[in-house]
């Protein structure tokens, strides 16, 4: 065989192998690409034609954690100051028994006064309730005798239910309830009017507007 010849064979045989690579590579890299499907409302027939290139790109939406909404254990209202927690209870509810003896107690002993002045006399009902000193309900300690001068008779004198001072009564007695503002008389049992010096030898623990508050 000729040089020539065996030349022309090995010059052969290594095209048909570089061939043989390519092709290799070429079906690798055919594999490896993503499929590419049409969005929703889309077919083949309106899909981008072959080699365009898309305006955006769509990728898998990814699992986002969000944390779940909290609400309060009663969905209470939250509010910066006692006058927009007054504001935010709304119009004077329909109430009766123990509500409606606390809030009309608020309105004959404070009305006109400030609202933590009608805050503080709400507590001092409550707070005699749950003392065991006392009757162990809102009404029987406002109508405990000898104890509120505005009771007549083992009752109350009517009361303006359309008025503004009423809505606040209401509002200030249900918050009163629900402990949902702290007075500035906290732990208080008794008060009296500022126009009278009863000599009780109780520990004052604030005054507020027409009223001292003792514990």
């Amino acid at each position: 065989m000729s040089f020539r010849l065996r030349a022309a064979i090995i010059a052969a045989f290594a095209l048909s192998a570089t061939a043989a690579v390519t092709a290799a590579d070429m079906s690798s890299a055919s594999e490896a690409a993503p499929s590419v499907l049409p969005l929703p409302g889309t077919t083949e027939l309106n899909a981008a034609p072959a080699g365009a290139k898309p305006a955006v790109t769509f990728a898998a939406p990814r699992e986002v954690a969000q944390p779940l909404a909290t609400l309060s254990d009663s969905d209470d209202v939250k509010a910066d100051n006692l006058a927009a927690l007054v504001d935010a209870q709304g119009a004077a509810e329909d109430v009766s028994g123990d509500m409606k003896c606390l809030a009309g107690a608020v309105y004959f002993e404070s009305k006109g006064e400030s609202l933590e002045g009608q805050l503080a006399v709400a507590r001092v009902i409550i707070n005699r309730a749950r003392s065991g000193r006392f009757a162990d309900s809102l009404c029987g300690v406002i109508y405990q005798p000898g104890q509120f001068s505005f009771v007549r008779g083992n009752g109350m004198p009517s009361i303006r239910m359309g008025s503004e001072s009423w809505r606040e009564a209401v509002a200030i007695a249900q918050i009163a309830m629900e402990d949902s503002w702290n007075s500035q008389a906290e732990g208080a049992l008794y008060f009296h009017a500022r126009r009278v010096s009863p000599g009780w030898g109780k520990r004052q623990l604030a005054a507020i507007d027409n009223h001292i508050f003792y514990r």
